[in-house]
């Protein structure tokens, strides 16, 4: 099987990955394909796409994959077969059991969308038989896993993405233009609020590693800013042994201020990402991929009753009008075209890679480690108002403790920035 290998140079890996598998015997090459970028009468011959995982996002890769031009779907993998029978009914694509049979079929490229606990795995077998990956976010469930797979496609000069949607949503793409045309001036704060109801589908990582990874990666990507620091906080009380609500603050590399507030817990499904500069404030909806610029107050209200509603002054508002494509549709588009010319620039327009992947999933480490690691602080008591203990507290014939001091504590412990450009969190 001939892979398309990238020609765009890549950062040297610090490290070797090790592989999960052996060189591809006859079994696993298949029907050897011509090279992606041959020409036939008909122009260059379809890349093979494959998938692995047939779980609610699995389905809609599967639904995309299945008419996007340029690709021909030969395959999907999932143990438990196709769950609701439809796939191959409606495509005519055969549901493997295993890796291996995907493999034998001959595949330019295969997307994976199985559990995060499995796409290291999956990925360096992909790897090591010279088969491009678009892998669903996080890219992997630690860093230390995530380093490897980046290690192993860059060695083989491999095309590897992350399924990072949202910087293929048209509100933040817009966003993100707009940012670099100078259109807010300075940049002061991005804000993000990503909740909804509870996703019984997810069982093998937090809210963190799940939905904040969003969070993460678009913040960066539309600012062009590296995380600095950073503290968090985190609940659990969905019974599961993973958080399902988190509330990080930090600051980019510029200084800009971030804050997070993302959950499993609320009935209230919300997509909002606000950018505040000196100009205003760009509000982006990502569920109705809606762009709204709040222009700083230029009109003073003479009105004392309108006054106490809208302000002392009132800026215009402009929600933009553009084009609205599926994200995920314009994600697999230009992953195709990244797999067949062999490979784009980080953050050039085009796929979210590997590297880039590997960043978020550092800094999402960063995240869970700051709110481990921190008590917080707590606010200085009222002087006037008089100090108790509970009895429960003090042995009998112990003198009272002493009244909590104001500053006594070290506050949130923070993220800082290592060399890598990613957060490592401290106490």
């Amino acid at each position: 099987m001939t892979a398309t290998r990238a020609r765009t140079a890549t950062t040297a890996p610090t490290a070797s990955a090790p592989r999960t598998a052996d060189a591809p015997g006859p079994a696993e090459r298949g029907p050897a394909p011509a090279p992606a970028g041959e020409v036939s009468r008909g122009g260059p011959r379809p890349l093979r796409a494959g998938l692995i995982g047939l779980g609610a996002m699995g389905r809609n890769h599967a639904r995309i994959l299945a008419s996007l031009d340029g690709v021909e779907f030969v395959g999907a993998v999932d143990p438990a077969g196709d769950p609701h029978g439809s796939l191959q009914a409606r495509t005519g694509v055969p549901v493997l059991r295993d890796v291996a049979d995907l493999l034998a079929l001959g595949v330019d490229y295969a997307v994976v969308a199985c559990p995060t606990a499995l796409h290291e795995e999956i990925g360096l077998r992909l790897a090591a038989h010279d088969v491009c990956a678009l892998i669903e976010k996080p890219l992997a469930h630690s860093a230390r896993a995530a380093r490897r797979l980046v290690a192993a496609f860059e060695e083989r000069g491999l095309v590897a993405g992350v399924g990072h949607v949202e910087r293929f949503n048209p509100a933040l793409q817009q966003l993100r233009s707009r940012l670099e045309a100078g259109e807010l001036g300075e940049v002061f704060q991005v804000v993000t609020r990503r909740q909804g109801p509870f996703p019984h589908r997810i069982a093998d990582v937090g809210v963190v590693k799940d939905l904040a990874t969003h969070d993460i990666d678009l913040t960066s990507w539309i600012t062009g800013q590296a995380y600095a620091s950073l503290s968090a906080r985190t609940v659990s009380k969905s019974g599961r042994p993973h958080e399902d609500m988190v509330a990080v603050v930090g600051t980019l590399t510029d200084g800009t201020m971030v804050s997070h507030l993302v959950n499993w817990l609320s009935p209230l499904k919300e997509r909002f990402t606000a950018v505040t500069g000196e100009r205003g404030c760009f509000v982006a909806d990502t569920l109705t991929a809606d762009l709204t610029f709040h222009a700083n107050g230029a009109q003073a209200t003479e009105w004392e009753a309108l006054r106490a509603f809208r302000g002392v002054a009132e800026g215009d508002t402009v929600r933009y009008a553009f084009p609205k494509r599926e994200p995920l549709l314009v994600e697999h588009e230009r992953f195709r075209d990244a797999v067949r010319a062999g490979g784009v620039a980080d953050g050039d327009g085009g796929i979210v890679t590997a590297r880039e992947g590997l960043r978020t999933v550092e800094v999402s480490a960063a995240v869970l480690d700051a709110a481990r690691t921190t008590a917080g602080a707590r606010p200085a008591p009222d002087p006037a108002a008089p100090v108790t203990v509970p009895a429960t507290v003090l042995p009998t014939g112990s003198a009272p403790a002493p009244a909590h001091r104001a500053g006594a504590d070290t506050g949130p412990a923070a993220a800082t920035a290592t060399g890598t450009g990613v957060a490592e969190a401290t106490a």
